[in-house]
């Protein structure tokens, strides 16, 4: 069947070809019991397996499709297509028992307990007749983009627009305090959903680095969102408050010798503060669901060069390195003034763009001294989604390509701490602006387990670069896989293995050549000019009850430091999360 028969009859609600056995499969996928008994005494009888349809229900289908005699074989690959595309595989999307994810695999309400990714909106949808509950609809129109150049039998995104959200459970399935259900289901009803998390991470050197030895840190975090078309009639509008507390020593500095990259996510930026304010933002969804706004205090990295698979990982969460160590990209926890705004041209994309104050991401600790910011510049993010999915099991992909431009004026990396003698010899020096450019893929390989967007299998793939000019670390590519289920009995645990390559930027490793040669220190962190480092990180996460993730880690350096002066660490350790 062509591409252009199927959308003649997406438009005219009936198939371009009425052929009776046609018909009769087309309408039996809707469950309606009398047109099954026609399509069943229409075609041969065939074996049957349980399919969950779009609402979760179990019906019966034909699990192969027999061609009635004198029915041509380019029919019957035909009528074969349609009942591959009936459905996805049963066995991939059986749910496991005691999971909080409804049937359909999106969640009923916005959670607190659900780290949703930022670029699908928590707020209320402000119009009942909306198609998402969570994401937002097609704006442009209602076909794909780049998913429409791609063969039928791959595309399943095709006749119908799909409803899964990107999004995974903070911590394994469910709550460690079962009993404050009842309490969460009635704030809820008025409007208010919250959670409170720990998270806590010990890490020790075990061979290698600068000495041996194990390091803790954790964090507390209380987050609470407000849907005020609930609480107030305010159609589309919420609410999202998050504050936390840090402490701990991290192992990056002491035990390893490394400055750029922290081993631990648990660790910096925070101050040592009881309650430190990282979010405080509105939300309105507008344009019948169509159009999402946010604007407040938040952290860019919330929004922009993220994924749930990245912050699995301790190294990339909450983004890739490379961006993290930009001053002008306000990296989780530190959050700055900005809005973003995101559409969905089509089924299959998305843009969104923002607007962020600048300044250094030591300013303002506490998260709370508002005024104590000294604002450099703007930071101006644009990124572009496109989200297929593929085959009859709806494996969805996230290709994401982002540009970011900030305009504070950066010294030349050069000429950081070179002596004035030595400045002559750096030659032209000049401040700069800084741009980023960032590119991360990922796509399931498997479905099991489920129909969220978490129930399987990835590889994903990335790199990210920033002007050298201005920037200490200008190059990282990195890639790896995370896969659900790898235990056949343990569908909900998770293996992710990932490799990254950080480069520093060639004008910063030419000025400590500078130094380095005359003679003057590099300062006590840095042991020799700096060039490159890799780092391999694994980890197991175990769903080990409900509300609890226990995920053991292993972490191997290469080149800490960035130089071949330290000895290659490994490191052991444990992440620990629970939900309340």
């Amino acid at each position: 069947m062509t591409r252009q028969t199927r959308r003649a009859h997406d438009r005219h609600g009936r198939h371009p070809f009425p052929h009776a056995c046609r018909w009769l499969l087309a309408v039996s996928t809707m469950a309606l019991p009398a047109h099954r008994a026609l399509a069943q005494a229409a075609l041969p009888a065939a074996p049957t397996v349980p399919s969950l349809v779009t609402s979760g229900a179990v019906s019966a289908m034909p699990a192969t499709a027999v061609a009635p005699e004198g029915m041509t074989s380019e029919r019957q690959i035909s009528l074969n297509l349609d009942v591959e595309r009936l459905g996805p595989t049963p066995a991939a999307i059986r749910r496991p028992p005691n999971t909080p994810i409804p049937p359909s695999g999106v969640p009923t309400y916005p959670s607190a307990g659900l780290a949703t990714m930022s670029v699908a909106p928590v707020s209320s949808p402000g119009d009942n007749r909306a198609f998402h509950k969570i994401e937002l609809d097609a704006i442009l129109t209602h076909h794909e983009g780049p998913s429409g150049l791609l063969p039928e039998w791959i595309d399943a995104q095709h006749d119908t627009d799909l409803e899964d959200p990107y999004y995974v459970p903070t911590a394994g399935s469910g709550h460690l305090v079962p009993q404050l259900n009842p309490l969460r289901k009635k704030l809820l009803d008025h409007g208010v959903s919250f959670a409170f998390t720990y998270k806590g991470e010990a890490m020790g050197v075990i061979n290698g680095g600068v000495e041996r030895g194990m390091s803790y840190v954790h964090e507390l975090t209380a987050q609470v969102n407000f849907d005020l078309e609930k609480m107030a009639g305010i159609t589309g509008w919420s609410v999202h408050t998050l504050v936390m507390e840090r402490a701990g020593h991290a192992v990056s500095h002491d035990r390893v010798g490394e400055y750029y990259v922290n081993l631990q996510e648990v660790y910096g930026l925070s101050g040592n503060v009881v309650a430190h304010l990282v979010d405080f933002y509105a939300e309105k969804k507008m344009l019948d669901n169509h159009l999402d706004i946010t604007f407040g205090r938040m952290a860019l990295t919330h929004v922009f060069a993220t994924s749930p698979l990245l912050c699995s990982f301790m190294v990339t969460c909450s983004a890739p390195v490379a961006l993290k160590l930009d001053p002008g990209f306000s990296v989780y926890p530190k959050a700055t003034w900005g809005s973003r705004i995101r559409l969905r041209p089509t089924r299959d994309t998305a843009i969104q763009l923002g607007a962020y104050s600048v300044s250094a991401l030591t300013d303002n600790p506490s998260g709370w001294a508002w005024g104590s910011e000294k604002a450099t510049g703007l930071m101006l993010p644009v990124e572009f989604t496109w989200q297929p999915f593929l085959t009859r099991n709806r494996l969805p992909g996230h290709y994401v390509l982002g540009y970011a431009h900030d305009t504070t004026r950066y010294p030349d990396q050069i000429g950081i701490g070179l002596p004035p003698a030595l400045r002559t010899a750096a030659g032209h020096q000049r401040s700069a602006p800084m741009d980023m450019f960032w590119f991360e893929g990922d796509q399931m390989v498997y479905r099991r387990g489920g129909r969220n967007q978490m129930a399987g299998g990835y590889l994903m793939a990335g790199y990210i670069h920033n002007t050298p000019h201005v920037t200490s670390i200008s190059d990282e590519a990195y890639g790896g896989l995370s896969f659900a289920g790898v235990i056949p009995s343990r569908v909900t645990d998770r293996l992710g293995i990932m490799y990254s390559w950080y480069h520093v930027s060639h004008r910063k490793e030419e000025g400590q050549i500078l130094r380095y040669e005359a003679g003057y220190s590099l300062g006590t962190a840095v042991r020799a000019p700096q060039t490159d480092s890799h780092i391999i990180e694994a980890y197991y996460a175990i769903d080990a009850m409900p509300g609890i993730l226990v995920q053991p880690e292993f972490e191997y350096m290469i080149r800490p430091g960035e130089t071949k002066h330290i000895p290659n660490a490994a490191l052991v350790g444990l992440k620990v999360i629970a939900n309340l």
